[in-house]
């Protein structure tokens, strides 16, 4: 209340003295507008009647004098005039002014002195006058001077009117305002106060987050960072409580708490590195404004959870065209916005290196290769120099962020850095490197394709860990190297022994971030939530089928159309009922074959629906933009199945992400046999995505499963994605880290460590 009752103080004093200062120049302006009126008046009635005292008769003209003088005093507000000779005495006087202008008043005796007309405003005596004189003449001589008094008692009236009108109206005023902020601080104030503190009540006795949290303009940055610290306390209790409940039923589960424990455990206090292409947040300029984006990244998805729960440093390509500008002199900035938790450190490269290097050599090259879709990979040797060219700037950027860190861990990602290891390692052998390979790998005679396989294997296995995602591609990988290099392979322990270094190839199948909120919230109708997307779209059906892929040749969406065509020839009975949503997210668009292949699923997504479209029902809806995570979600627990067809995979986490976000345990998952989740998702549908009869009989068993098999399989399911979370994918690669031995020469710290810096180009040699 003390808060109010200073509030309404303020307003008071600041409403009267306002108003007085208004009140003060309203009555100085009227006072002075009144008195040049009546100054105007005075003088023009001055004048005539002087007009008229010329022209009275030589005889008997005091008396006429007299007469004159009494006919003028009796005008409104004229209080009289009165007629003076040269010696001051009045010669002729309206009665009742007598008494008070028997002699000359000052004006008259500056006008008779100054031959002109003069005014003043006389105080004294009970009614304040106003005194006009003008000289009059006789045969142009001066005789006198004739003065009109004026009763001036009204402006003082008028003021004083003025003066009650501005006290009554702050009166009001005051009152009204008192009122109305008592309203708007019990209704924009205390109410939202109160709501934010029983809103806080409420997580502070575990009650979970509920939605009533103040949004109004000026509560809002209060909000924010009330609902971050909320956030913060659940997701500790949560933490907290499930690791109680693990420990008590000595679960195995791998959580954000666990993993951080774990890495603390092991690791010196930000040791921790990773480096990839993709970077997680992105500047991007729009409309003289700058917005942060997410990528849409599977990488991104896996990779994050870890730094949020261990922090340490991300080292990625700035690839934003406003990345520049929200960065240090040390090119790094702290990620999240808002709750920074770990260092995100942008390396520049050229638009000719990103050609050469990412869409040329990494997904012309590497990919089409690895991936075994047949697409004919393309080598230059021009994109092979951008390679190196680019391996070794993120090398130098890597050495910069390590000085200083002793023994750090390095977790290299994805095909773009194969040749990262040995550099890093030479130059810091006391790093401990890994290097996870994100795609497949095939097998020897296909990669004896690539020219340059002989450095990308030797820089492979400068690596003390490399992760794959299966068993097989670890055999794969093996047996490419016996073939190519001059190496020791051990069988035995899956290792790899070249110039005294030894590399351990081991699977670490990668997963996502598995939570538990769908148990806190509120239940959903899915029934309700599909008919609400299918209105947000335009579209009427009953089934929803959904799809989410980068829109990559590699994906099987054309396959997956096939399927879908086939499944509604053979099944007539779901046209106008089943409708497939395909969330295609635009990929690599600079690179030719990625453009056809765009050009390709439009087309066939075109035909499919103008053979079968019907009043507002159509086949395939294809969304062909980026789309949030939160917003893939909700597909995802609408959908009775999703579609996962990859021709080649080397895990594919739509699939688990779909599995994560079934909380209610319901809805079908198709998987290729091609992936790598299908080696651990056995509960899926799995098929051949070159086989369209067997997809289309998987949709319709999909559809027509019985409810208790389906929350079976999903319960299955669900439960392995659960236990193989990404936290323990973290885990069990660190944990290999951990145990490697550096039996390593003395430590070379390189000097100098900015682009084509000697310390660490001598290095090399």
């Amino acid at each position: 209340m003390r808060i109010t009752s200073r509030l309404i103080i303020s307003l008071v004093v600041g409403i009267t003295l306002v108003t007085f200062l208004f009140a003060r120049s309203q009555v100085r302006a009227e006072k002075l507008g009144l008195r040049n009126d009546l100054e105007r008046r005075a003088s023009i009635l001055a004048e005539s009647i002087e007009q008229s005292i010329e022209l009275l008769p030589d005889r008997d003209w005091r008396r006429e004098l007299q007469r004159l003088v009494e006919r003028f005093g009796n005008r409104e507000r004229l209080a009289g005039v009165a007629v003076y000779g040269l010696d001051g005495r009045a010669l002729a006087i309206t009665p009742g002014l007598e008494r008070r202008f028997r002699t000359s008043p000052p004006p008259a005796i500056e006008a008779m002195a100054s031959n002109r007309g003069a005014g003043a405003f006389l105080g004294g005596g009970s009614t304040p006058m106003h005194v006009y004189a003008v000289p009059w003449h006789r045969q142009n001589l001066i005789l006198g001077a004739l003065a009109v008094y004026h009763d001036a008692s009204y402006i003082e009236a008028q003021s004083a009117r003025i003066w009650r009108d501005a006290v009554l109206r702050v009166l009001v005023q005051i009152v009204l305002v008192v009122l109305i902020t008592l309203l708007i601080v019990r209704w924009s104030v205390h109410g939202p106060i109160a709501r934010m503190a029983q809103w806080i009540k409420a997580q502070r006795a575990g009650q979970g987050l509920p939605s009533a949290v103040p949004d109004e303009d000026v509560f809002r940055p209060i909000a924010h960072e009330v609902a971050q610290i909320t956030r913060s306390l659940v997701a500790a209790r949560s933490a907290a409580e499930e690791e109680a409940r693990l420990r008590a039923s000595a679960d195995s589960l791998w959580t954000a708490e666990r993993l951080r424990v774990h890495v603390k455990d092991r690791l010196p206090e930000g040791a921790l590195f990773v480096v990839s292409n993709r970077e997680p947040y992105m500047h991007m300029g729009r409309d003289h404004t700058t917005e942060l984006v997410v990528p849409a990244s599977g990488l991104v998805t896996a990779m994050e959870p870890i730094l949020l729960s261990c922090g340490g440093t991300w080292i990625a390509h700035g690839s934003g065209d406003a990345d520049r500008q929200n960065v240090d002199e040390h090119s790094r900035l702290q990620v999240p916005p808002g709750e920074p938790r770990y260092t995100l450190r942008r390396v520049w490269i050229t638009p000719e290196e990103e050609q050469g290097y990412y869409f040329g050599f990494a997904n012309e090259g590497l990919w089409p290769l690895c991936h075994i879709a047949y697409t004919r990979p393309i080598f230059r040797a021009g994109d092979w120099e951008h390679y190196k060219n680019v391996n070794q700037k993120f090398a130098e950027a890597v050495l910069e962020e390590m000085a200083g860190t002793d023994e750090p861990y390095l977790l290299l990602q994805d095909y773009h850095f194969a040749l990262l290891p040995r550099m890093v390692k030479r130059a810091r052998p006391d790093a401990r490197v890994s290097l996870f390979w994100h795609i497949p790998w095939p097998n020897s005679q296909v990669f004896g394709i690539c020219p340059w396989q002989r450095e990308l294997l030797d820089g492979l296995l400068g690596a003390d860990v490399l992760g794959f995602h299966i068993q097989s591609h670890c055999n794969y990988f093996l047996e490419t190297v016996d073939k190519v290099l001059e190496a020791r392979i051990d069988w035995d322990h899956f290792a790899v022994e070249r110039r005294g270094h030894r590399t351990l190839v081991r699977p670490f199948p990668i997963s996502v971030s598995f939570t538990e909120d769908d148990a806190a919230a509120p239940p959903r109708n899915p029934y309700l939530e599909r008919a609400q997307l299918f209105q947000r779209l335009g579209v009427e059906a009953v089934f929803l089928g959904v799809g989410v892929d980068r829109v990559d040749y590699t994906k099987g969406i054309i396959e997956r159309f096939l399927a879908i065509e086939r499944f509604l020839e053979r099944y007539p009975k779901y046209r106008g009922q089943f409708t497939f949503i395909q969330i295609g997210a635009p990929s690599r668009t600079h690179i030719p074959r990625y453009a056809e292949f765009m050009a390709e699923v439009g087309a066939e997504a075109q035909r499919i629906n103008a053979r079968f479209q019907s009043g507002r029902w159509k086949p395939i809806v294809l969304l062909n933009r980026h789309h949030s995570h939160q917003e893939i979600v909700e597909y995802y627990r609408a959908a009775d199945v999703c579609l996962v067809t990859s021709l080649h995979d080397g895990m594919n986490l739509v699939a688990k992400e779909f599995v994560a976000a079934r909380g209610d345990e319901q809805g079908a998952l198709i998987l290729s046999r091609f992936t790598g989740a299908s080696r651990e998702l056995q509960d899926a549908l799995i098929v051949n995505p070159y086989d369209t009869e067997e997809m289309a009989t998987a949709i319709l068993t999909a559809l027509e499963m019985d409810p208790e098999e389906r929350r079976a399989r999903m319960r299955r399911m669900r439960h392995v994605v659960r236990e193989h979370n990404i936290y323990r994918w973290a885990a069990n690669l660190i944990g290999a880290l951990a145990e490697v031995r550096l039996d390593q020469p003395a430590i070379v710290r390189p000097r100098a460590l900015r682009p084509g810096a000697p310390a660490l180009r001598e290095v090399e040699r």
